[in-house]
């Protein structure tokens, strides 16, 4: 009876508090922006970020105050704890560009954290009029742009300095052998590559037709590498949406400064619990616009946009010993335009469309078929065998090396950048070990006449199995000079060495001549016969001049320009049979004859 008593005299005495009413889940618009100045010590607000699904949820945040010029020059970053379902998160990957408010006014993105063992989850956020300024310097490309070429080992952390939350990035189709192989080099751009997924909407890269609703404030938000059969997207969060543009991040995904990547729609899984390394797991869903800036501050995209990616499509089948087809795959993706990353994305893209198929284990031999069609060039047109060797790398990834390496050359022509209509590719996996050295060669003449006929044999030593021996004739010109000359017998390196060295000393040539010069490199699974002079070749560009006068030759080394430079060689070697064969051929015999 007491108790009761004193209950309703406190009811009496105190007015009864109503319930704080549930945040407001942000929509699209133009919000109100609450300052950097305005922000003080002890503010209560609510970040929004998805834990699983697709819809935001709230977390409490407490400011703790403004570090000062912490990120850069008058880059000031705001400390807060998130609370709720973040404390036992942390802050995790995946994060990055969660929206915080503070009384209804946008304040920034979460995009830093302090620890990952601190027990609280305390984060930086960058301030939303840092982000909104992302087009300021739209005509620059910044210097420390993240790209393949510049990964470095990963530096010491230091638990008390602020650093960007990781990236996760999200392979979907990916053989866990290419994450083991490629995944340190994300790590090193301060990416974290996991396993994923995404949906058969990622087969398209036009934005779907609910494009210009998505992405509201608070939501997943993907930006995609390779779309399709096998897909590499990165995961973050929607900080801005007004109606057209989106913001997000709230630091760099590569920092490429200007650029043109599709952007998508996510699912989040789960958000693991980690104080070491918390991150989101998701699907990547619908293509629905373009990134069009990656900056310092965040990245910047516009819905319904569509971004430029090439189309391409890989074969592979696997042959039985008696050469009929086993089983054959097609994979259909489309990967990312840029100078530095899609060579690097045409190579693993390739390694994993052989990783898990090797059906001989170390004895398969590999053959690669492709062609790339180009706007206003001629198409390219490639082909290569690799088979196992004594080499501590593997024959697949040599032959993705390779396959990178072409794009690479068209990709940083100094001159002109390419334009890939599409790429297709044939890979086939043969059975054995598919290589053979050239052992030694013969001929019963050695003294010729010009315009005769030379009968020549030779002898190839394959890796198992008997040598392998080929009879052929070759024709003299008839207008050769008397004297001594060899009849070379080669791979194809040896007559590609030159060329190559070529168009390395060259960083003017165009892009026409690129093409030019990687369509004339010959096939290593050739033989070829060649005739050998003592007068000099000189190799400028793509261009072989055989057999010049010296007086010539002083000529033109004389009145070159200083950007344009070409390779001698002190004797010419002019083609005259090129002999298929289906293995790798390596190696050269010479055979000396004298002309009459």
């Amino acid at each position: 009876m007491r108790n009761r008593l004193v209950a309703l005299v406190a009811a009496a005495a105190f007015p009864i508090l109503a319930a704080a009413p549930a945040p407001v889940r942000p929509r699209a618009g133009k919000p109100e922006i609450l300052r950097i100045s305005e922000v003080k010590p002890g503010m209560q607000g609510v970040a929004w970020t998805v834990f699983a699904g697709s819809e935001p949820e709230a977390i409490p945040v407490e400011i703790i105050g403004v570090w000062k010029n912490a990120w850069g020059p008058k880059q000031d970053v705001i400390l807060a704890k998130l609370g709720g379902k973040a404390q036992r998160t942390n802050v995790a990957g995946g994060m990055s560009g969660s929206p915080v408010y503070i009384d209804g006014k946008l304040v920034g993105a979460v995009a830093l954290r302090l620890s990952v063992f601190s027990p609280d989850a305390i984060c930086g956020i960058t301030p939303i009029e840092l982000m909104l300024e992302i087009n300021d310097f739209d005509e620059t490309r910044p210097s420390d742009a993240r790209t393949p070429d510049r990964a470095q080992p990963d530096a010491p952390s230091r638990s008390s300095v602020l650093t960007p939350i990781e990236t996760p990035l999200s392979f979907a189709g990916f053989h866990e052998s290419v994450l083991r192989e490629f995944g340190p080099l994300f790590q090193q751009l301060g990416v974290t590559p996991v396993q994923g997924g995404a949906t058969a909407a990622m087969a398209s890269t036009k934005p779907g037709p609910g494009a210009a609703n998505a992405l509201q404030p608070g939501e997943a938000i993907s930006a995609v590498l390779v779309s399709g059969d096998m897909s590499v997207s990165s995961l973050g969060t929607v900080t801005y949406n007004d109606g057209k543009r989106v913001l997000a991040f709230g630091h760099s995904f590569f920092n490429l400064g200007p650029t043109d990547m599709p952007i998508a729609k996510a699912e989040v899984l789960t958000t693991l619990s980690s104080q070491f390394q918390p991150n989101k797991f998701a699907n990547a869903t619908e293509i629905v616009g373009a990134l069009r800036q990656d900056r310092h501050s965040g990245i910047m995209g516009l819905l319904g946009a569509e971004a430029r990616m090439i189309p391409v499509s890989v074969k592979v089948r696997s042959f039985a010993d008696d050469n009929t087809v086993r089983k054959e795959k097609d994979l259909h993706f489309s990967v990312f335009v840029h100078q530095k990353w899609t060579p690097y994305l045409m190579m693993f893209t390739l390694f994993n469309s052989i990783s898990g198929l090797n059906d001989f284990a170390d004895e398969a031999t590999y053959r690669l078929s492709g062609k790339v069609e180009m706007e206003g060039q001629a198409n390219l047109s490639l082909a290569t065998m690799l088979a196992p060797s004594e080499m501590p790398v593997p024959a697949p990834m040599l032959l993705a090396g390779w396959w990178g390496d072409k794009f690479n050359r068209l990709y940083l022509n100094a001159v002109k950048t390419p334009r890939l209509k599409r790429v297709d590719a044939t890979i086939d996996l043969l059975p054995a070990r598919r290589i053979a050295t050239i052992e030694n060669a013969w001929t019963s003449a050695t003294e010729v006449e010009a315009g005769s006929e030379v009968p020549v044999k030779v002898f190839l030593r394959p890796y198992r199995g008997e040598r392998i021996e080929r009879n052929l004739k070759v024709k003299l010109p008839a207008g050769m000079p008397k004297g001594e000359h060899r009849i070379l017998l080669s791979d194809a390196e040896t007559l590609n060495r030159m060329q190559s060295a070529a168009s390395a000393v060259n960083r003017f040539m165009d892009l026409k001549e690129t093409v030019s010069l990687l369509n004339q490199e010959r096939s290593n699974n050739k033989l070829y016969v060649s005739l050998v002079e003592a007068r000099p070749t000189v190799y400028s560009d793509d261009k072989t001049m055989p057999s010049l006068p010296a007086s010539v030759l002083n000529v033109m080394q004389s009145g070159r320009a200083g950007n344009r430079t070409f390779v001698t060689s002190a004797e010419s070697a002019a083609e005259q049979l090129a002999i298929p064969f289906d293995l790798v051929v390596s190696g050269s015999q010479s055979l000396r004859i004298i002309v009459k």
